[in-house]
């Protein structure tokens, strides 16, 4: 009998998990686990914690691929369709969990050398997965979402003790290292080539592997995408097909100038792809699916991504919907340690769904409406102009709606060196707002957004932030503000909420920097992209 798409998906982390775990299974009690310590637990208590997880996850797809069939629902189709990425996605991720834990030294390609932070990394998207799955539900026959709730919160509460079980990386720097690549993965941003315009491209290959290599308008690529028919391929979703499953090796795409009117999925297979485009507002990624026109919200992104190790630099991506359609995504990422330099991220409603995983942005572009910076993903906007539109009248913006959910999830946004403003269009006149403008809400209970040595609008409200409903996360959400400046930045008028704080010493700062947040000097420099590791630039 054929296996369903899905189902082939699961059997290499299944055929790992069996692999990987046989010597706990069969050695006697002379066999030595090795005991990371990082854990509260003995390892053979959370190895045998995440099998039993990666099980339910297991049993928990079978029953939603039965709804798979018969429903004609587009909406519910979508949710379906969602929710059984999202587990796929949460097995992988307990499964690279559990391989790191059992042989650390072995460090894996998406690996920082900080066991701590990788395991909370992957357990705090494992965990955000299942959320993500029922909120698709939302609109839908109410039977489905209840039946398939109570699996997904099995998950979630045993991926929330597992979580717990790994001690927080209180020294970030320490026990990090760089990670090593072999020869002619990256050979880094040293040997360079001219880019198209006078900008420098890598060379991401060794000599003997450059007679594979397409030589187009002096740029060094793997594949060429022109919408005009100058390359290997006319559409990017193509051009993706053609990566190499797994690869430790960059492959670099060369997006020519124009439109791409098309919906582009990097699946979980597809790691260290790099696209580079002809410029931001000259390389375009567009797209307008939308919640009011059927879609979930995040099936609804232009652009998605989950593959592991994904750059982007010089290239836009939207979608056109409007602020009348309501949940309309531009850029969604599930790629660990990846990287957006600059480009842009244009939508209203929910632009950009930095899902999960660690991001980071360098002097990008983001605009939008509400939340248009959401999601549970360890994310750091660097040198980014932020800039909220005008939305439907008696619309609040939100900038940011962080989803942190539990209080051991390492997650959170930090916004750092950023100009935080509107477009001419939302201030209606020189004494104040059409739109009533925030740098955020707290989306889940723990969410945790900081701003720091950015420029603030006074088209910013002087609160500073507005609530989610009522009361709700007010105690245990962590909003922090650290040596701000411009007109909005004043903090006299701010919120008085117990989980709001201004940040005062450098110490409790760094701890929001690249190199603290993000172990950004342990995987950054081989990407070739500017970065501030701390305070100073």
């Amino acid at each position: 009998m054929a296996l369903s798409s899905a189902k082939k998906n699961m059997i290499l982390p299944l055929i790992l998990v069996c692999f990987f775990c046989s010597p706990l299974d069969s050695y006697g009690d002379d066999y030595k686990i090795y005991q990371p310590d990082c854990l509260t637990i003995p390892a053979t208590e959370f190895l045998s914690s995440l099998k039993t997880t990666i099980d339910v996850v297991q049993q928990v797809t079978s029953i939603v691929s039965e709804f798979s069939r018969g429903f004609l629902d587009f909406r519910l189709s979508n949710a379906i369709s969602d929710c059984l990425d999202l587990l796929e996605l949460s097995t992988d991720e307990l499964v690279s969990t559990l391989l790191l834990t059992q042989n650390p030294h072995n460090s894996q390609d998406n690996s920082t050398g900080n066991l701590s932070a990788d395991l909370k990394t992957w357990l705090s998207a494992a965990l955000s997965n299942q959320d993500t799955c029922v909120e698709g539900f939302d609109g839908t026959r109410g039977f489905v979402k209840s039946l398939v709730a109570s699996g997904l919160e099995e998950i979630s509460s045993l991926v929330r003790v597992i979580l717990a079980n790994v001690k927080s990386p209180h020294d970030r720097k320490s026990g990090s290292r760089r990670r090593h690549h072999r020869r002619g993965d990256m050979p880094g941003w040293m040997h360079k080539r001219k880019l198209i315009g006078g900008r420098e491209f890598p060379e991401w290959v060794k000599a003997s592997d450059r007679k594979k290599l397409l030589q187009v308008n002096g740029v060094v690529a793997d594949l060429v995408v022109d919408v005009n028919g100058y390359g290997n391929f006319t559409t990017l979703s193509d051009a993706i097909k053609a990566v190499p499953d797994y690869s430790t090796n960059r492959t670099v795409i060369y997006v020519k100038k124009g439109v791409y009117k098309e919906y582009v999925e990097i699946s979980k297979k597809k790691w260290n792809v790099m696209l580079v485009g002809d410029g931001m507002d000259v390389t375009i990624i567009s797209g307008n699916h939308s919640f009011i026109g059927g879609w979930t919200t995040y099936r609804s992104a232009t652009f998605g991504v989950k593959g592991r190790g994904f750059i982007a630099r010089d290239m836009t991506f939207e979608n056109t919907a409007g602020p009348e359609n309501h949940q309309a995504v531009a850029f969604r990422s599930d790629s660990d340690l990846s990287v957006l330099y600059r480009c842009a991220m244009r939508g209203y409603q929910d632009t950009l769904y930095a899902h999960s995983q660690r991001q980071f942005y360098r002097e990008c572009h983001i605009t939008g409406t509400v939340d248009f910076i959401f999601g549970d993903a360890a994310a750091v906007f660097q040198k980014c102009q932020i800039l909220a539109r005008k939305g439907l009248p008696n619309q609040k913006n939100t900038i940011t709606a962080q989803g942190r959910k539990e209080a051991a999830e390492t997650t959170g946004f930090s916004i750092q060196f950023s100009n935080i403003s509107v477009e001419p269009n939302v201030v209606s006149n020189s004494t104040g707002n059409s739109t009533l403008t925030y740098l955020g809400r707290p989306w889940k209970l723990y969410s945790r957004t900081v701003v720091m040595q950015s420029y603030i609008s006074n088209a910013i409200r002087p609160e500073g932030w507005l609530e989610w409903n009522t009361t709700f996360a007010l105690d245990t959400l962590y909003y922090g503000e650290y040596m701000n400046y411009g007109p909005g930045a004043g903090l006299g008028n701010r919120v008085k909420w117990p989980g709001y704080r201004v940040l005062n010493t450098t110490s409790e700062a760094n701890a929001f920097t690249v190199a603290q947040f993000l172990l950004g000097n342990s995987w950054l420099p081989s990407t070739g992209v500017k970065y501030t590791a701390g305070l100073v630039v």
